[in-house]
């Protein structure tokens, strides 16, 4: 096995580490026995948070498809009336 092999697959045991501790915290959290009960507002603020942020997302995203397809993010380059102006090359070296 080479370096770049090596790498690759200490780069993958070490996401899939990750993965399992934070499924095992989120287990442990959810399976977590106490007596706190989330009042009714508090599953109302919790579901306009998720919209919200939700909206903002799709929103964000869109612009950014928007923009990218429509030439906005091409970069900026000088007019100028010699139609040639671009073409001509100079012979100094």
């Amino acid at each position: 096995m080479n370096a770049r092999a090596v790498g690759a697959w200490s780069l993958v045991a070490v996401l899939f580490a990750i993965l399992v501790a934070a499924a095992y915290y989120a287990y442990q959290g959810l399976t977590f026995d106490s007596e706190f009960e989330m009042p009714a507002g508090g599953y109302v603020a919790l579901a306009f948070g998720v919209l919200f942020s939700v909206v903002i997302g799709i929103g964000l995203m869109a612009l950014m498809f928007y923009s990218s397809r429509s030439g906005y993010d091409e970069p900026a380059q000088r007019e100028s009336d010699d139609p040639n102006a671009g073409t001509r090359r100079s012979d100094q070296g």
